[in-house]
């Protein structure tokens, strides 16, 4: 059992998924410099991105320079991330 002091510290990074062309899912952790991964499936690709979140984690452990580019407050908040709208326009032409 945990208490107060050495319970694990949780942090909630968002990322971003798209679908290519061929069906791959690309998912980037924004608050991260050079966060990427992808997978074949939706649940693939979350977990490719979570191991990469934690390489990167990892790396900024050692390099302070990386850690500073990391956006921690982001991760820190609580909040729900509704989602994403393409929106078409047709433009007239001219």
């Amino acid at each position: 059992m945990y208490t107060m002091f050495d319970m694990p510290k949780v942090l909630n990074f968002k990322v971003i998924l798209e679908q290519d062309e061929e069906g791959y899912f690309i998912v980037s952790a924004p608050a991260i410099p050079g966060c990427h991964s992808q997978g074949k499936t939706y649940e693939e690709a979350l977990k490719n991105i979570k191991e990469a979140i934690e390489l990167c984690l990892e790396v900024a452990d050692s390099d302070l320079n990386y850690k500073a580019k990391i956006d921690f407050e982001d991760a820190k908040k609580i909040s729900q991330f509704l989602g994403i709208a393409e929106i078409p326009i047709r433009l007239q032409s001219t």
